[in-house]
């Protein structure tokens, strides 16, 4: 029994080699071999207006739609939440909308809530939640852009399932807002 395990395995051996060889002979021209192409990632960061990005869609429309976007970091310098934004066509009862992305594990029945710098805090029902996290689809009337791009900081209240009396403070820098508004993409519809 051992030598047949032997000869079993200078078989495998020698099968092995001759493949390497086979490929290496399969490979004489270097004109021959792929040198790959450049693959175009779906979205792209535009601008950078301070806190706020402009990221864009690949699309093949003369010019690609764009949104304001934000990364919200917390205090341990991991991302909490995430905000975009686009304006609406005109004739709308909002003047913008935004998307809110918040974690998993978030107490939907709380409603996101949003203050900006002193004002009185608005509440939005979330719409969906899937693996990325739980969205809140809402939207901005003109008095609410016109303190947005007054603002120094929007507050962003959410409130963990499992401590539902803690609510947590999510600041959102409005530092180079105004800019990356006037730069952001009209809605489609």
């Amino acid at each position: 029994m051992p030598h047949f395990h032997k000869t079993l395995t200078l078989i495998a051996a020698m099968a092995m080699a001759s493949a390497a060889v086979a490929q290496d002979d399969a490979v004489t021209d270097a004109d021959d071999l792929s040198l790959g192409r450049e693959v175009a990632e779906p979205t792209y960061i535009k601008e950078q207006y301070e806190d706020w990005q402009l990221k864009c869609f690949r699309s093949e429309a003369e010019e690609d739609p764009c949104q304001m976007f934000q990364l919200i970091n917390g205090e341990d310098g991991n991302p909490v939440a995430q905000i975009s934004l686009f304006r609406l066509p005109e004739g709308n009862p909002a003047e913008a909308g935004a998307t809110i992305t918040v974690p998993l594990a978030t107490l939907l029945t709380e409603e996101v809530q949003i203050r900006i710098d002193d004002g009185k805090a608005k509440s939005y029902p979330y719409t969906l939640c899937s693996q990325v996290g739980c969205f809140a689809q809402i939207g901005f009337t003109e008095d609410d852009v016109d303190s947005l791009k007054k603002g120094e900081t929007a507050m962003v209240t959410v409130v963990h399932a499992q401590a539902p009396g803690r609510p947590i403070n999510i600041p959102v820098s409005l530092q180079g807002f105004t800019a990356a508004y006037d730069n952001v993409s009209v809605a489609q519809r």
